[in-house]
């Protein structure tokens, strides 16, 4: 069965996946822009690949900058696409452009 990856269509819905999640969370921020939906599609289908193989110990969730503003502004994000691992409510790591998977993998076992 693949690991559901989380998309919040609003900022409370972002604060409701993290208040019901006891682990870290992968919060990847994507943008609707020309420039930013490629690279958004392939981090699409990373994140969930890379989230299936962690299983229940990541929570991936997939945030719409436009329609989580506060949840953009309050990680720091200012561009698409950007990863920030959340823990307790706390970014502990952030990293923005695209990434391959081997990038992605390295930043996780860095970091959580």
């Amino acid at each position: 069965m693949a690991h559901r990856v989380h998309r919040p269509l609003e900022d409370q819905e972002f604060d409701f996946v993290l208040s019901m999640t006891t682990g870290p969370v992968l919060a990847y921020f994507c943008g609707g822009w020309p420039k930013a939906l490629e690279a958004c599609r392939a981090m699409d289908a990373l994140v969930g690949e890379v989230s299936a193989e962690y299983g229940p110990r990541l929570t991936a969730v997939r945030t719409d900058m436009t329609r989580c503003p506060g949840t953009t502004r309050r990680y720091g994000v200012t561009g698409a696409p950007t990863v920030v691992l959340v823990k307790e409510g706390e970014a502990v790591a952030s990293q923005a452009g695209p990434m391959d998977r081997e990038e992605l993998m390295a930043f996780l076992e860095a970091h959580l």
